[in-house]
């Protein structure tokens, strides 16, 4: 059928983009057991931990009324921990952590007996954990705190140790753990930096290593590798210092089977995995002799527990890196360090685990939806333990990512990903451009990945094209690609992004009178700077909880951000001036194209006058705007009726301001300034 750009018929709806959509993460091995974390949109955005036994049955571990997720830094992650049936979890309304243990009978037939019942381990309080470690020689935990107990200061970061035996010990015991075990907000053991991240404990428990940091470092920008002795009791002792600083990025310290201690340092420019050497971890050796030199075996750490490299056995390991903005899976021969890639094609995400046998973690395809995965490392086969979607689309409806490059006004390459619109259904007429959404992806620290993502499908089958912007600040390109963003928040991603859009003008893949610029988070920053500083580029925005002043957030956002700023931008109140310059709501005067806002009213890292500041100014200004604020939603939509709406809310936008109608059946949204015609 031949019908114009943007009035294609879609075989992905909202409703289905919202249902098929599980957040898949957090891998972890226990045994013969596999256990993972699902975002369910269709249950509110709840995260569930679930456990695949050996015989293949999946079930919920949690009850229903709890949420596996940590506000640590906001963002979570590392919300949970399991060891021989016992598990211990965040539980986000409350933030304590809960105790349950699983049956380890493999025989077992009875649901019931999939879980006991969630008991506090931690008492009702201003208190959040993340990324726990269970210290079994000692009976207790060790993890991350955040004090908020203080309203008048800072929350306050340290390491703890959490007991999980009553004094005296415990004789009452059941599954390796005491019934009822004592509720205790810990025992601080590190404490005197901003930010800690990743306790890790030697094999034999006798040594214990993790990062910490201080404002303004992000832990991409600089963190420091600590390790010390623990004692029988528990106390660190001889604590040192053994890699990193205010200009090295150590990621991900841990330990292999002989208790040889590797990380991930990008004191060379690119993210690479080294192993400690010496009686003090004082010196260091490249882990991968192989590895490709521009290549990148670290993450950004927006959030915990995450991994790019696991022990198999004592000789191997399997590690994920990327190259030019691609994840790959290899494994590693320890005594040789030479490298072996497997699985081609899937692109890992932020989790890794493994058994002697297998990996297991989540990955994506272009093509496929991302799912949990079990990888045979003899013969390279790749079982599906659960997808993140059960719809069958048809190859012929999914556009697949195009890498791109382009030299940007500095003179500089930089990276996207181009996505055609595809549908087997549809064509456009001869002569007809598309529509381009350029997007802005969030962090701005964070990258734009290459696997099946069906918000992207949700416009390249109504005839969309969109471009994936990896603008200078990226990761997953070095690190001077990383600080080409240092000071330059608002200048560079915004000049990456019009350029990319201009090139594919260029090329005759867009339609420069249908040009728009999208983003969520910092990528809404990038976007509103974008069409208020260069308000010929783009003929249409859309902003997802997007930072219109950014002075505004340097006085008003949560810890772990709080002085992100004096990166990106510079420190303040010093460079006021520059906030002021790069803030889009001080120039509203300059936009001059339509724009729709969409906002959690919960948002705790970009609260919602950043939005709602922006669309009255656009309002007063005469310019077509809506703006949709969502009761119950934090930062980043995780209901599915949210989901709906953003997407339907925004199709029906472009639609109106555009002057074509839309093939779905959509309830109109309320648009200001503009009369529909």
């Amino acid at each position: 059928m031949i019908k114009p750009y943007g009035t294609w018929s879609s075989p992905l709806s909202a409703q289905v983009v919202a249902t098929q959509g599980l957040r898949l993460g957090s891998v972890a091995v226990d045994g013969d057991d596999i256990y993972w974390v699902e975002g369910r949109a269709s249950e509110a955005g709840r995260n569930v931990l679930v456990r695949r036994r050996a015989d293949g049955r999946i079930s919920d571990v949690t009850p229903p009324d709890f949420n596996v997720r940590t506000r640590v830094h906001e963002y979570g992650g590392g919300a949970y921990v399991v060891a021989n049936g016992e598990i211990f979890f965040s539980n986000f309304s409350d933030q304590r952590i809960y105790r349950s243990v699983v049956s380890l009978d493999a025989g077992s037939q009875d649901p019931a007996d999939t879980a006991s019942a969630a008991n506090a381990v931690t008492p009702a309080g201003k208190w959040f954990y993340a990324d726990a470690i269970l210290d079994a020689r000692r009976r207790r935990l060790i993890c991350v705190r955040e004090d908020h107990s203080q309203p008048d200061r800072e929350a306050v970061t340290t390491l703890v140790s959490i007991p999980l035996e009553r004094k005296g010990g415990s004789s009452k015991r059941r599954r390796g753990g005491p019934v009822n075990p004592p509720e205790h907000a810990g025992d601080v053991i590190a404490s005197g930096y901003d930010f800690y991240s990743t306790p890790r404990l030697s094999p034999d428990g006798s040594m214990l290593a993790w990062l910490s940091w201080r404002h303004p470092q992000m832990p991409w920008d600089g963190t420091e590798l600590w390790v010390a002795r623990v004692t029988d009791a528990g106390k660190l002792q001889d604590a040192r210092r053994v890699a990193g600083g205010e200009t090295e990025s150590i990621y991900q310290p841990g330990w292999s089977p002989d208790g040889s201690l590797y990380f991930v340092s990008d004191r060379d420019g690119w993210w690479t995995l080294f192993r400690a050497e010496g009686s003090d971890w004082s010196g260091v050796a490249r882990a991968i002799k192989g590895a490709p030199a521009d290549a990148e075996f670290g993450r950004p750490q927006w959030v915990f527990g995450s991994a790019t490299w696991v022990f198999v056995d004592p000789s191997r390991m399997v590690v994920s890196y990327t190259r030019a903005g691609r994840w790959c899976l290899a494994t590693v021969d320890v005594a040789r360090g030479a490298m072996l890639d497997i699985a081609p094609g899937l692109e890992p995400h932020d989790w890794l685990a493994a058994t002697t046998t297998h990996a297991v973690l989540v990955g994506g395809w272009a093509a496929k939806p991302a799912a949990v995965v079990r990888i045979d490392l003899e013969q390279q086969s790749v079982e599906t333990l659960r997808s993140s979607s059960t719809l069958a689309l048809d190859d012929a409806d999914v556009s697949a990512p195009e890498s791109i490059e382009f030299v940007n006004e500095r003179g500089e390459r930089t990276h996207a990903f181009y996505y055609a619109p595809r549908n087997a259904n549809a064509t456009a007429p001869d002569g007809n451009r598309p529509p381009l959404i350029a997007i802005s992806h969030g962090g701005p620290t964070t990258a734009a990945n290459a696997t099946l993502d069906l918000k992207v499908q949700y416009w390249t089958t109504r005839g969309f094209a969109v471009v994936d912007v990896n603008y200078g600040g990226s990761t997953g390109f070095g690190r001077p690609y990383r600080q080409r963003l240092n000071r330059q928040w608002g200048v560079v991603d915004v000049e990456d992004v019009v350029r990319a859009a201009r090139y594919l003008v260029s090329k005759g893949l867009a339609d420069p009178r249908r040009l728009i610029a999208r983003g969520g988070s910092a990528g809404g920053y990038t976007t509103l700077a974008a069409l208020t500083f260069h308000p010929q580029a783009f003929t249409a925005g859309a902003s997802y909880y997007g930072i219109s002043d950014i002075e505004v957030l340097a006085h008003d956002t949560h810890k772990f951000e709080s002085r992100y700023l004096d990166t990106l931008i510079g420190p303040y109140p010093e460079a006021r001036d520059i906030y002021r310059a790069r803030s889009p709501i001080h120039f509203v005067d300059r936009l001059s194209c339509p724009l729709i806002l969409f906002q959690g009213l919960e948002d705790k890292v970009v609260p919602p006058n950043q939005s709602e500041m922006m669309a009255d100014a656009v309002r007063a200004k005469g310019l077509a705007v809506a703006y949709l604020a969502f009761e119950g939603e934090q930062h980043g939509f995780r209901k599915a009726e949210t989901v709906v709406r953003s997407l339907e809310a925004e199709l029906d936008f472009y639609g109106a301001v555009f002057g074509f109608k839309p093939a779905d059946a959509i309830e109109p949204i309320q648009i200001d300034n503009l009369t529909r015609g």
